[in-house]
This record gives C-alpha cells, sequence and structure tokens, in this order.
C-alpha cells in the first residue's frame, strides 16, 4: 500500500532527479547506438575492402596466368596456320602439277589437231572465219552446244531485232511487221545462203575434215576434265611429298596441346592452392584492424544493452513512483520546479492543489 507523502517539495525534487537521470541514461543510451552504428560502418567497410582487395588480386593473378599461356598459344596457333598455309599451297602446286603431267599427252594432242586443222584450211585456201565455233554451229552443227548456239542465233535475227525493229517505230501497223520480218528474211538469209554457197559448198570436204578434228578436240577437253576432276577429288594426297608439313603440324599441334594442359593445371593449382594463400595473406594484413574494430563494436553493442536495461528500470521506476502520483504530463524538470516552487511559497498545500493552479494559470 502506498504511504503518504509528508514532504510535498522534497517529492517533487526527487521526481525531478529521477527524470533528469533517466534522461541522461537516455542521451548515454544514443551516444551507444551512435558508436556502435558508426563501428557497424568501419567494421563492414573494411571487410568489405579486404574482400574487394582479394577479389581484385585474384581476378589481376588469374589474368596474369591466363595472360602468359594465351600468348604462347597465340604464337602455336600463328604457327600452325601458317604450316597449314604452306601445306595447302604445296597441295595445289602438286595438283597443278599432276594435272599438267597427266593432261599433257591430250594437250599436245589438241595442238596437233589444231595446226592439222590450219594446214587443211590453208591448203583449200578456206577463208579463215570458217575455223571459229560460230560458223560450224550455224552450217556444221554438232553437239549440244552448238545447236544451242544455232537456235539462239536464229532467235536474235529473226524474232528479237525485228520486234525491236517494230516496237521503236512511232506508228505501230501489221504491215509493217510484215515487212520488217519480209527484209530481215530476205537480207539476213541472203547473206547466210550467200556465205553457204561460198564457203561449205566450195570447201565441204576440208569442212567437213575440220569438223572431225574439231570433234576429236572436244573428245580430249572432255578426258581432260574429267582427269582434273578425278585429280580433285582423289583423297590420297601421298603423291604430293606433304610429310614433312604433316610432322611440323603434329610437332604443333601436340606442342599446343600440352601448353593447354598446363595452362588448365596452373589454373587449377590457383583456384585450389594459390588463391588461399593470397587471401590469408591479404586478410591477414588487415586482421589487427578489423579485431580492433570488432573489439571496439562488440564494446559498444554490450554498453547499449546495459543503458537500455539501465533506462528500462529508471523508466519503470519513475512509473511506479512518481508519474502514477504526478501525472505523466507534469513528468518534466521544469514543470516539477513550477510545482515545488508553487508549494514552497504558499500557493498551494499539496501537489494537486499546485497541479490544479499551474493549470489555471496557463488557461
Amino acid at each position: 500500500m502506498a504511504q503518504p507523502i509528508t514532504d510535498q517539495v522534497g517529492f517533487l525534487g526527487e521526481a525531478c532527479r529521477a527524470v533528469q537521470e533517466l534522461s541522461a541514461s537516455r542521451n548515454l543510451l544514443e551516444e551507444f547506438h551512435q558508436e556502435k552504428r558508426h563501428l557497424e560502418k568501419e567494421l563492414e567497410a573494411e571487410r568489405k575492402a579486404v574482400a574487394d582487395d582479394i577479389s581484385l588480386t585474384i581476378k589481376e593473378r588469374i589474368e596474369e596466368i591466363e595472360g602468359t599461356y594465351d600468348k604462347e598459344i597465340a604464337r602455336e596457333q600463328d604457327a600452325l596456320r601458317k604450316v597449314r598455309s604452306k601445306r595447302e599451297k604445296a597441295k595445289n602446286q602438286g595438283i597443278k602439277e599432276r594435272i599438267l603431267e597427266e593432261t599433257e599427252e591430250l594437250k599436245d594432242n589438241n595442238k596437233e589437231l589444231r595446226q592439222q586443222m590450219k594446214d587443211v584450211f590453208r591448203q583449200e585456201r578456206v577463208p579463215g572465219f570458217c575455223n571459229s565455233r560460230l560458223y560450224y554451229a550455224l552450217y556444221m552443227p554438232g553437239g549440244f552446244r552448238e545447236w544451242l548456239l544455232l537456235i539462239t542465233t536464229f532467235l536474235i535475227f529473226f524474232l528479237a531485232i525485228p520486234s525491236g525493229i517494230y516496237f521503236l517505230l512511232p506508228e505501230k501497223k501489221l504491215y509493217y511487221l510484215i515487212g520488217i520480218y519480209f527484209l530481215t528474211i530476205v537480207i539476213v538469209g541472203g547473206i547466210y545462203i550467200l556465205i553457204y554457197n561460198r564457203t561449205k559448198m566450195r570447201h565441204l570436204t576440208a569442212l567437213r575434215k575440220g569438223r572431225t578434228i574439231r570433234d576429236l578436240i572436244k573428245t580430249n577437253d572432255r578426258k581432260m576434265k574429267v582427269i582434273i576432276h578425278s585429280i580433285k577429288r582423289d583423297r590420297d594426297e601421298a603423291v604430293y611429298n606433304l610429310e614433312k608439313y604433316d610432322d611440323e603440324i603434329a610437332r604443333i599441334e601436340q606442342e599446343l596441346s600440352s601448353i593447354m594442359e598446363k595452362k588448365r593445371e596452373a589454373l587449377n593449382t590457383f583456384d585450389k592452392v594459390t588463391k588461399t594463400i593470397i587471401s590469408d595473406e591479404i586478410a591477414d594484413g588487415r586482421k589487427d584492424i578489423i579485431s580492433k574494430l570488432t573489439r571496439e563494436f562488440e564494446e559498444a553493442l554490450a554498453n547499449g544493452k546495459e543503458a537500455e536495461i539501465r533506462v528500462k528500470e529508471q523508466t519503470l521506476f519513475i512509473n511506479d513512483n512518481y508519474t502514477s502520483y504526478i501525472g505523466k504530463e507534469f513528468m518534466i524538470p521544469e514543470r516539477l520546479d513550477e510545482l515545488a516552487d508553487m508549494i514552497r511559497m504558499g500557493k498551494a498545500a499539496t501537489i494537486s492543489e499546485a497541479k490544479a493552479l499551474y493549470k489555471s494559470l496557463k488557461e
């Protein structure tokens, strides 16, 4: 059961001191909280700096290891490309020489045939233009290409040119078209027949010999194409003497494989061993600072907890012993002093009277 208050002024003084002590405890608690937050930031920043330093150092070391091996790998790859290029050139040269060798007889035969044709035409005094693909296509066609050339020539002279002339005329009438075709047939046909009479009719025997010779040349050309195609498709490269290039390529590939394996081993060793050593060395260099900050942070944390307990205890003490009598609104040092002065000066006899007088004065 609560005891009656005999010393009203003394009771208010005790309440004022209790409130002031609580205020001081709260200020101290806030200082501990600020110190804890400050130390926590410093500790986190220091730990982050250590982690960043470790990460950056490891990254640089890995890049150095990879860079060293990559230079060697690039050098060997460049050498491999060069040797392969030389091998390809040597192979192509060998193919060319093989083609020349295996088609030499057919080429010589074609050369002799062409000379025979010239001799025949010269002896028979056949005009030079008769020794052409166009002439033989127009007067003695043989083979798909010459028949195609014959048809194309006739289409140009008897279809394309007359039609073109007709469409260029400002006025288009049917008899114009008939006239154009008539003139075309007369002119082109006349020229065709004139050449026919002057050449084929006079030199038929020579032209037939020429036809035979041209067919033999075509046959030889087809044989050469078959030989060339067969040589290019031949997968057997032993005839080109490429062993020295193959040996060099095998050596470089072996060296390249060895360097790549060493690179993998170096990176694996770094990841399993060296990285841990580097991390420990960097961490040890900052160990004292981190330990000091950790201790200070833990001390600030403990002090803060003690201050919280003290503030809680003081708050409950004031609430149980003073606030319940005086009222929460008057638990301020200045107001408590004013109430004590009113009682001390005789303006009020009790705390209740002083509170009522205070409220009336403030209204």
